[in-house]
C-alpha cells in the first residue's frame, strides 16, 4: 500500500489529499486494501454503492450490456435508456407529461435543474444555508459553503441562501417586498436531508410549506435527492416519507449517487408538462448521459432493491443502528440523527477526524462530515450482524481527554 500511495502522490492531482488507504477489491459491504486488510464499508463511496461491492446481478447486467451495445450518441435511443426513464417516472409518482433527462452525476443533474430555473425568465433562485449541490459553477452557486464558493467567484448570479428549516425566512423571500426589490423567484432548490452539512433533516411541515409557497408564486420546487434518493432513507425518495413530504409532488427531482449502484449515472425528473418542456431542443445536452451501460446498471440496481426488499432492510437496520449506538451510552456520543441508512453519529467533542481514524484502524470506513459528526451511509445490503459490529465500535470508543489549556495572567 505504501508503494501505491507514493505513486498516487506523483500522478493524481492533490485535490483530495493523500488516500487514507488504497483499496483493491470489494464484496458485499466489505472492501480490502492493497495489503490484504478487510474493512466494513460504512460510507459506500459516499452513499453510492447501494448494492455493496461486486453484486452479481449488477456486474452481470453491466457486462451483458457492454457486450451488446456500449455507447451511442443521443441522436439515437436505446431500450435500456427508455425503460429506465419509464421506471423512474413510475417510482417517483410523476404525473402524465413528465419526462427524464439523464446525466453522469448529481452535480450535472443539479446544473440542468439550474438551467431549467433560468428558462422561466425569472431572476431569483433560492437555496438553503448548509446545502451542498455540487462543484460545477452553477451547482456551486447553489451551494452555500463559503470555502467552496469563494475561490471561484464570481459565480452565476441571482442565487439567495435562506436560513435552513425556517419557514418564516422562506415566506420573507417570497414576500411582496422581496419581489419588488429583487424580482420574482424562479425556483427553490432544497435537499430533504442535508448530507454534507452533517445529515440534517428538514422538520415535518417544511416541505409542505415550501410546496404551498412555490405553487402560490409560480416558482419551481426542485428537490435535490442526489444523496437521499434510491432507497437511502427507506423509501424511493425521501420526500415520499409522510412526515417529511406529506404527499407533495415537486416540480423537479435530481438523482445520482446510488442510482447506478457504483456506475456513474444521474437523472433529472421533471414533473408535468410545464417542467418537462423548460429545456427545449438544443438547449442542453450530454455525451455520455443515459448511455445504455449506465441505464442497464441503474435498472439492475432498482430491480435488486425491489426484489430483495432492501427498502425494508434500510428501515430496520437503520433503526437498529440508531437505537443501538444511542443505548450504548458512550460519553463521547451525544446522539444519532438521520433517516434510514443516512445517519450522523453526533459527538460531544469536535473529534470527528480522530474518531474516523480510530474506526479505520478498527476496520470500519466512516466519514467525519463535520467536526462533531460522523456520517454513516453504508450499502443498503448492510446486515443486522454487521450493524452490531458498528454499534460495538461506538460502545467501546475511547479517545484521550484533551489536555487542559494553561491559563496565564
Amino acid at each position: 500500500m505504501q508503494e501505491w500511495t507514493e505513486r498516487y502522490t506523483h500522478a493524481v492531482m492533490d485535490t483530495f489529499g493523500p488516500p487514507q488507504r488504497v483499496l483493491v477489491r470489494g464484496e458485499g459491504a466489505y472492501v480490502w486494501d492493497a495489503d490484504g486488510r478487510r474493512y466494513l464499508d460504512l460510507l459506500a463511496g459516499i452513499a453510492v454503492n447501494a448494492l455493496g461491492h461486486a453484486h452479481p446481478t449488477l456486474t452481470a447486467a453491466v457486462s451483458a450490456q457492454l457486450g451488446t451495445l456500449g455507447h451511442v450518441s443521443n441522436f439515437f435511443g436505446t431500450p435500456t435508456q427508455i425503460a429506465l426513464a419509464e421506471r423512474l417516472l413510475a417510482l417517483c409518482g410523476a404525473p402524465d407529461g413528465s419526462r427524464v433527462f439523464f446525466t453522469n452525476s448529481g452535480t450535472e443533474a443539479n446544473e440542468a435543474a439550474f438551467k431549467m430555473a433560468r428558462r422561466t425568465g425569472r431572476p431569483r433562485v433560492l437555496a438553503l444555508e448548509g446545502g451542498f449541490h455540487g462543484r460545477t459553477m452553477g451547482a456551486l452557486a447553489l451551494t452555500s459553503k463559503a470555502a467552496y464558493r469563494e475561490p471561484f467567484e464570481p459565480l452565476p448570479g441571482g442565487v439567495e441562501h435562506v436560513r435552513f428549516d425556517d419557514v418564516a425566512a422562506l415566506e420573507e423571500a417570497f414576500s411582496a417586498e422581496a419581489v419588488a426589490a429583487r424580482g420574482e423567484v424562479a425556483a427553490l432548490v432544497v435537499e430533504p436531508v442535508q448530507g454534507e452539512a452533517g445529515v440534517r433533516s428538514l422538520s415535518p411541515g417544511y416541505l409542505v410549506a415550501a410546496r404551498e409557497l412555490t405553487a402560490q408564486h409560480g416558482a419551481l420546487l426542485v428537490l435535490d435527492e442526489v444523496q437521499t434518493g434510491v432507497g437511502r432513507t427507506g423509501s424511493w425518495l425521501a420526500v415520499q416519507q409522510p412526515d417529511l413530504g406529506g404527499g407533495i409532488l415537486p416540480d423537479v427531482v435530481t438523482l445520482a449517487k446510488g442510482l447506478g449502484g457504483g456506475f456513474p449515472v444521474g437523472a433529472v425528473i421533471a414533473y408535468g408538462e410545464r417542467a418537462a418542456t423548460l429545456l427545449g431542443r438544443g438547449q442542453h445536452g450530454t455525451t455520455f448521459g443515459g448511455n445504455p451501460v449506465a441505464a442497464a446498471a441503474a435498472l439492475a440496481t432498482l430491480g435488486v432493491i425491489e426484489r430483495d426488499g432492501l427498502l425494508e432492510n434500510v428501515r430496520t437496520v437503520g433503526q437498529s443502528l440508531r437505537e443501538g449506538i444511542t443505548a450504548a451510552g458512550n460519553p463521547l456520543v451525544a446522539g444519532v440523527r438521520g433517516r434510514g441508512l443516512l445517519l450522523a453519529v453526533l459527538l460531544t467533542r469536535p473529534v470527528a477526524a480522530e474518531v474516523a481514524r480510530a474506526a479505520l484502524d478498527a476496520g470500519l470506513i466512516v466519514n467525519a462530515v463535520a467536526p462533531d459528526a460522523i456520517r454513516l451511509a453504508p450499502p443498503l445490503v448492510l446486515t443486522p450482524e454487521q450493524a452490531r459490529d458498528v454499534v460495538a465500535f461506538f460502545a467501546d470508543l475511547s479517545l484521550p481527554e484533551p489536555e487542559p489549556t494553561e491559563t496565564r495572567t
